[in-house]
């Protein structure tokens, strides 16, 4: 071989080198870029708990006049996981999986409607944690009919909900319908079923306080039907 075939014959090595290494660089960037797409975390996660100010510390307040106990909630399957289910049409919704609730939608809502009924009565959450004597229990179970996420268009919660004061077995049963309007965006179905819960909060709470009054005043006749269902 002459020289000059040699000269052309390692340029042209040296071109196949630098061109597989060019694609190997580019081949490991494309990988890191697909395993990063592949194991990125969900972009967000929400709750339905929190926001609201915290009372006195019962480490110094009175006892409270009466405890509440909220049950395990019911939810349509449909909605039984932690990634948002939205509605784009009257038959069709969208799983998104990449944005997810903090727990699964029926803690979340068991959660938030503890909190919200224990700062409107002034009291606490006593499921699964022993009970004192002499003071009245008001056990609240949910079962959440619909929970409906339309972006852009209203947040809705049907759900029937019960009221028992344990201590006689009084019970007091409702249904709640509650649509609140929203803007576009996850956020603002997060804040609208917020609004939804503190609705149906109002209507339990109202209910607790007819019973625990009646229960209190035992010259009221025996045959005095419970306390009816608030408008919503």
């Amino acid at each position: 071989m002459n020289r000059y075939a040699s000269r052309r014959t390692m340029s042209g090595v040296r071109r196949s080198l630098a061109a597989l290494a060019a694609f190997g660089v580019w081949a490991g960037l494309t990988g890191v870029a697909a395993l990063s797409a592949c194991s990125s975390p969900p972009s967000g996660f929400y709750t339905l708990v929190g926001g609201m100010p915290l009372s006195t510390s019962r480490a110094t307040a009175p006892p409270p006049a009466l405890l509440i106990d909220v049950a395990a909630v019911d939810v349509p399957a449909q909605i039984a996981r932690t990634a948002f289910v939205v509605h784009t049409g009257a038959n069709r919704v969208n799983v998104l999986e990449q944005t997810r609730w903090a727990s699964l939608p029926a803690d979340e809502i068991r959660q938030a409607l503890s909190q919200e009924l224990a700062q409107r009565l002034d009291t606490f959450d006593v499921a699964r944690s022993p009970r004192p004597a002499g003071v009245p229990v008001y056990r609240v179970t949910v079962s959440v009919q619909r929970f409906e996420s339309w972006p852009g268009s209203h947040a809705l919660i049907d759900a029937v909900w019960s009221v028992r004061a344990l201590a006689d077995q009084t019970v007091v049963t409702c249904r709640s319908v509650v649509s609140e309007p929203v803007s576009a965006g996850n956020t603002a179905l997060v804040v609208g079923h917020r609004q939804a819960l503190q609705q149906i909060s109002a209507s339990l709470a109202d209910v607790i306080r007819t019973l625990d009054a009646k229960a209190r005043a035992p010259r009221l006749s025996s045959t005095q039907s419970a306390a009816p269902c608030p408008a919503t």
